[in-house]
């Protein structure tokens, strides 16, 4: 099982590595290949005023210590192609946000570098759509057949996180969890499927309470790992705090669907 999870954002370095701390559970965990994730930069919040993160050197920066302190791997998003070098050299997967997933040149850039490489699918795209995203990526690495074992050896992940329809609401489709598992590893982002963008005035809201119910359905479908935002005190979270669970909640949930 694969599972990335941590703060949305950089908000400091000394909550980074408290969250970070309390993770030390799934780097300990035998049977979880785990990355530690949080973004230098929130280039898609709802409002200007909104936090974004401490930017592109001192977020790495941050990310290279967590990395050497807790001996986890990395995984951070990017939103320009420029970003996707300085960052390869960080971390150990780059992941392409929703809506930039069929960015060509992002992919590409991502593509180049030796990061495994998760592309979230977009909120206005069906799940057979995301297979020509994971050929940008593929092909650019080398791969012209486009299959799941594959993808694997290129190192491509796609991750589900909801559609929306104009409604401030995500919905799953489940079945994009099966369609897309034909041409790729899937992960399932849990939290941010729960999301209510724009859904808290001038900010997005979400209802936490399906984050445990919908990791159930898509751990019984069959997904290749699972996407947690995680905070210790969501409530004071300043970014997707609504839809992040507390770590305490997130290693009791994964140990409920492990049957520990």
């Amino acid at each position: 099982m694969t599972i990335l999870s941590g703060p949305c954002v950089i908000e400091s370095k000394e909550i980074v590595y408290e969250i970070a701390s309390k993770l030390q559970y799934f780097q300990e965990n035998k049977d979880i290949d785990f990355y530690f994730k949080a973004s230098f930069d929130k280039a898609n919040r709802t409002s200007l005023s909104s936090f974004r993160g401490p930017g592109l050197e001192e977020g790495l920066r941050i990310l290279e210590e967590v990395k050497k302190e807790f001996g986890y791997k990395i995984v951070t998003d990017i939103h320009e192609p420029s970003q996707a070098k300085p960052v390869g050299e960080v971390v150990d997967m780059i992941q392409i946000p929703a809506f930039l997933s069929r960015q060509t040149d992002l992919l590409v850039a991502a593509a180049k570098t030796d990061a495994y490489v998760n592309i979230k699918k977009a909120q206005f795209l069906s799940g057979s759509d995301m297979q020509y995203s994971v050929a940008k990526v593929m092909n650019t690495r080398g791969y012209e057949t486009i299959t799941y074992e594959n993808a694997k050896k290129a190192k491509v992940f796609l991750c589900e996180r909801g559609n929306i329809f104009g409604y401030g609401n995500f919905v799953v489709d489940m079945r994009n969890l099966i369609i897309m598992r034909e041409f790729a590893p899937v992960i399932f982002d849990a939290t941010h499927s729960v999301q209510m963008p724009g859904g808290a005035g001038g900010k997005s809201g979400g209802n936490k309470e399906y984050v445990a119910p919908l990791t159930r359905a898509a751990n019984a479908i069959g997904v290749d790992g699972f996407f947690f935002e995680t905070h210790c005190d969501p409530d004071k979270a300043l970014c997707d705090g609504p839809n992040m669970l507390q770590v305490d909640d997130l290693i009791k949930l994964i140990k409920e669907i492990k049957g520990e």
